[in-house]
């Protein structure tokens, strides 16, 4: 008996070591990888979605359930120890009531011989990782969308910016016009089509206003608060986030073995494993132990002097023999399963590869993009300024200056998006990629 318990003991100590889902995690990959951005107003408003975000909370709470769910597996392998007791009164015609007090302590273990518990607790362990697994996803999910709506935000505010500013240089040409016309230097046409592109650029203002307010308010929800809560904080323009340092085009493969979807197909391959192991197990004998020990008085006092002892000591094994081929078919289940949890890791990682290779694409055709359209932006800005300034002189017709603010208009607005989505890329990037990376 001391010999089997030492082993049993010895081996809870090994399934018990300190494999926590959020230490793995942890170590895999930088968990703050949105300071990369330097913009400590995205940052305060992820760490309010990782403190009160639903979807969060929920999943640390089913996190919890599964560490509980193995802690009931583990326990199962230890011996069981119950103490009991009891008060009978008897009476009958004709004699005395007479009182009988009981008090036992019962004893029993179940011998893990072939591990059949051992491999139920090891598929605990293993559901325990997928659960930390999908904590982990729903924390990347749930910061890399407050990091697309913040970035969002400031791509909206910049081209409301940029909307405005052309508005008021095409109501300065419009008024010029008016000035021409009235010294019947241009017809009421030039002044129709002045007033019409100002209009034009004037009609985006509310559009790209109501954008904003939705954006905030998807940023206010994201972090668990009400949707207009969030108003004064972001109704200030910053720039859009951008990041300094350039991405590598080539990421090691065995990167992705830190995105949540792989770590929790390998645990779901361990846990199928172990399943396979409990089946097996379940076609051989088991093993129990077990015992007892009674006292009996006739009062409290006599459980200390003179109380009657009964002992009992019981083992007892357990062979399965016809079961109509129950447990074979059980073991070819699992065996099944097996085959379907490593068909779906393989189909998880592929999908891992396609999508950081996306994201690299993505990342690398639209900095060449950007530079581009940085330079056509240029150009069209001094190409407005000439042509309204010529315009000014008398020397070139109004539709010269009409294309060229349209242009401009154009350009900066391609300009100002394609800045949002480059860092929206990285965001895209970081998530595919399961986190930060070294």
């Amino acid at each position: 008996m001391l010999l089997a318990l030492g082993w049993l003991l010895s081996g809870c100590a090994n399934l018990n070591r300190d494999a926590s889902p959020e230490t793995t995690a942890t170590q895999v990959g930088r968990a703050s990888w949105w300071d990369d951005f330097d913009d400590p107003l995205l940052a305060e408003l992820i760490d309010r979605a990782m403190q009160a975000n639903p979807g969060i909370l929920s999943s640390q709470a089913a996190l919890q359930q599964a560490r509980a769910l193995r802690d009931v597996k583990l326990a199962a392998t230890r011996p069981n120890l119950t103490v009991s007791g009891s008060v009978q009164r008897t009476t009958s015609d004709g004699s005395e009531a007479s009182v009988n007090f009981r008090g036992g302590l019962d004893a029993s273990w179940e011998l893990d011989v072939f591990g059949a518990r051992n491999s139920a607790v090891a598929n605990s362990e293993a559901e325990l990782q997928v659960a930390g697994a999908n904590l982990r996803d729903v924390q990347l999910s749930m910061t890399a969308e407050v990091a697309l709506a913040y970035i969002q935000l400031r791509g909206l505010q910049a081209q409301l910016a940029i909307a405005q500013n052309n508005l008021a240089s095409q109501q300065e040409t419009l008024q010029i016009t008016q000035w021409r016309a009235q010294a019947g230097l241009v017809t009421s046409l030039e002044v129709a089509q002045a007033q019409t592109a100002a209009a034009q650029t004037a009609a985006q203002l509310p559009a790209l206003q109501s954008s904003l307010a939705r954006t905030r308010h998807s940023l206010a929800v994201l972090t668990g608060q009400r949707p207009q809560e969030l108003d004064t904080l972001l109704m200030a323009t910053r720039p859009i986030p951008q990041v300094d340092s350039q991405v590598a085009d080539v990421i090691p493969a065995d990167s992705l073995r830190q995105r949540a979807d792989v770590r929790a197909a390998e645990a779901r391959i361990t846990a199928a494993l172990a399943a396979v192991d409990a089946a097996d197990a379940a076609r051989l004998p088991s093993y129990r132990l077990g015992g007892s020990v009674g006292l009996t008085a006739l009062t409290l006092a006599g459980f200390s002097n003179g109380a009657a002892l009964a002992t009992q000591i019981l083992g007892s094994v357990s062979v399965p023999l016809l079961d109509g081929g129950a447990t074979k078919a059980q073991v070819r289940a699992q065996r099944a399963v097996l085959a379907q949890t490593r068909a779906n890791y393989q189909s998880t990682l592929l999908t891992a590869l396609k999508e950081v290779e996306d994201a690299l694409i993505a990342l690398r055709h639209d900095r060449e993009r950007l530079g581009y359209l940085q330079q056509a932006a240029s150009a069209a800005d001094n190409a407005a300024l000439l042509a309204q300034n010529r315009y000014s002189s008398g020397l070139i017709d109004f539709q010269t200056v009409l294309q060229t603010q349209r242009t401009l208009l154009g350009a900066q607005d391609s300009v100002a998006s394609l800045q949002a989505d480059l860092s929206s890329g990285h965001v895209r990037l970081i998530k595919a990629m399961g986190g930060g990376w070294q």
